[in-house]
């Protein structure tokens, strides 16, 4: 993931899950841990879109469903996957066996807002390989777990925050990943209000 990913996280969890829309780029280049210069290269695109003001001392975020959709159109989750396999066991079982990690798409979606929109057929998580990969190794057939590299600033949530899991659900190609991103959607138009 590209550090100023990271920003546009940060970004979308202030606005969506802590309402506060105030920030300063000298805060979002230490939560985030990239340089002061990589924060603010990451807010000129969203500045010339008019999704935030910047201010005297800070910056107001005016619009983020417009980080959002900006984030999702630029994000390329299958570069980030670490380790990729087949496993035979279902879905259920295969969540219920994985190791210490962070779920996100459909079953990041199953955990953090109950009944999915849909049936799944893959499992992704951020989390470290080498752990999942004792559990899962390798195994010939369809590729159905994905392990995502986890960064030092994913590392600070308990749960893929909220805009994270719909741009990881936007760049899947599955048929259902787009009920699951309609119903993030209305989730998210919800929270804006």
């Amino acid at each position: 993931m590209k550090k100023i990913e990271r920003v546009y996280r940060e970004l979308l969890f202030r606005s969506l899950e802590e309402d506060s829309r105030e920030l300063t780029q000298k805060h979002l280049s230490e939560r985030c841990e990239v340089a002061i210069g990589t924060a603010n290269y990451a807010l000129e695109p969203l500045e010339s879109m008019n999704a935030i003001e910047k201010r005297r001392r800070s910056f107001v975020v005016l619009a983020p469903k417009k980080i959002l959709l900006h984030w999702a159109s630029v994000r390329n989750l299958r570069k980030d996957v670490a380790y990729s396999t087949h496993s035979h066991k279902d879905m259920r079982q295969i969540e219920q066996e994985m190791p210490p990690c962070m779920f996100t798409a459909y079953s990041g979606y199953k955990f953090r807002h109950g009944e999915p929109p849909a049936g799944y057929s893959e499992i992704w998580v951020y989390g470290d390989e080498e752990r999942i990969k004792e559990r899962f190794p390798e195994e010939e057939g369809k590729k159905n777990v994905f392990v995502l590299e986890m960064d030092e600033h994913l590392e600070k949530f308990e749960e893929v925050p909220l805009g994270q899991l719909y741009v990881d659900l936007w760049n899947l190609d599955t048929w259902y990943a787009s009920e699951f991103v309609e119903s993030l959607e209305e989730i998210v138009d919800g929270v804006l209000g």
